[in-house]
């Protein structure tokens, strides 16, 4: 059976699903190159496209170009295949598919998004879910997530952990320069569940004298936290970044004195394991699935507690032996993760799908 890749993410910004779903994306293509790709016509990422060598399709965008014109391209003669979605969405009306569903934080918090975006997505997600083939998330929290509040059984989900690109190890990969000389670092998209006003709270409270708190990330319109542009307003030593690419962001975590990552919520947390991987030792959140994926690797902290977030920056700041300690734990702990292994799990999943869908 054909197998196509729904390559919707190729015309989105990069946050934690977009990555994920390019990174999977270029080792399915090494694995099994007979793997096609289809996306609407708006690419943004057109040297990933080219590489991928997908196939654009239809005259819609978005949603509309997902549920009507992508599962009409499948149906279409000699396309009649196995559909994978990597980015929680999938067409509601094409069944021989596997969807990627990464958590179910809106429905677990809908006031951390927009009304339009969690009314649709309980319509759409709980739907898609119960006509798939198989399920695939990032954690064994997800997963219980997914059984508990849709009612799926377990045999149709299954967990495959995110990867860490090779690039994040490699020391020796590029010239790192220093913007904002002593600083701790915060990366992700700025989303009410990452808890950055905590952090920021957090930061002035310990009035570090020479030390910048500098977070790195995009605004989603569905899911901004609105408090964070007013409690940095003329806070000198806070510094907003915006989108940076991969190079600007491994050279971020390598040269941070550390990585703090409280987040309220998370299907799995791939921040901490890309700086655990360029030697950043990291301040995690004890919440949802951040100790399964850390593991042993992380100084955890209560994420709603402003003075515990700040008492474990600052013991990682001054104990050198807590932070030599945890640099190496995370370089070890991060190498468990890789999207080669990742894409290897999802082809066994896809043949097992297929197996189903001949019956």
């Amino acid at each position: 059976m054909h197998i196509v890749v729904n390559a919707r993410f190729l015309t989105q910004k990069i946050s934690g699903v977009q990555r994920y779903a390019m990174e999977i994306s270029r080792q399915l293509k090494k694995l099994s190159p007979n793997i096609s790709f289809v996306t609407p016509k708006n690419v943004v990422h057109k040297k990933l496209a080219q590489e991928l060598k997908v196939d654009c399709c239809g005259h819609f965008t978005g949603h509309l170009w997902e549920q009507l014109e992508l599962p009409r391209y499948m149906r279409k003669e000699g396309k009649k295949g196995l559909l994978l979605c990597l980015g929680n969405t999938a067409p509601l009306f094409y069944k021989k598919k596997v969807v990627t569903i990464h958590d179910l934080g809106f429905l677990r918090y809908p006031q951390w998004c927009s009304k339009k975006f969690y009314y649709f997505y309980k319509f759409l997600i709980p739907r898609i879910v119960k006509n798939s083939l198989k399920i695939i998330t990032d954690s064994e929290f997800s997963k219980k997530e997914i059984m508990t509040i849709i009612g799926l059984s377990n045999d149709i989900i299954d967990v495959i952990y995110s990867g860490i690109a090779s690039r994040f190890f490699d020391i020796n990969d590029g010239e790192t320069v220093n913007k904002y000389g002593n600083y701790i670092l915060a990366v992700s998209s700025l989303a009410p569940n990452k808890n950055f006003p905590r952090v920021v709270e957090a930061f002035l409270k310990l009035h570090l004298e020479n030390m910048k708190l500098v977070i790195t990330g995009i605004v989603n319109k569905n899911s901004a936290d609105g408090r964070l542009p007013n409690l940095i307003n003329n806070q000198k030593n806070v510094i907003l970044t915006g989108y940076v690419n991969d190079d600007e962001l491994i050279n971020l975590y390598r040269q941070a004195k550390l990585f703090v990552y409280p987040s309220l919520y998370e299907g799995f947390g791939l921040p901490p394991l890309e700086a655990m991987a360029c030697g950043c030792p990291c301040v995690v959140s004890k919440a949802a699935s951040l100790p399964e994926v850390c593991g042993d690797a992380a100084l955890y902290c209560d994420p709603y507690s402003i003075d515990d977030i700040a008492d474990k920056i600052s013991r990682l700041l001054v104990n050198e032996k807590l932070r030599a300690e945890l640099i190496k734990r995370g370089l070890e702990r991060a190498k468990k993760y890789s999207w080669e292994k990742a894409a290897k799990e999802i082809l066994k999943i896809i043949d097992s799908a297929i197996a189903l869908s001949s019956y």
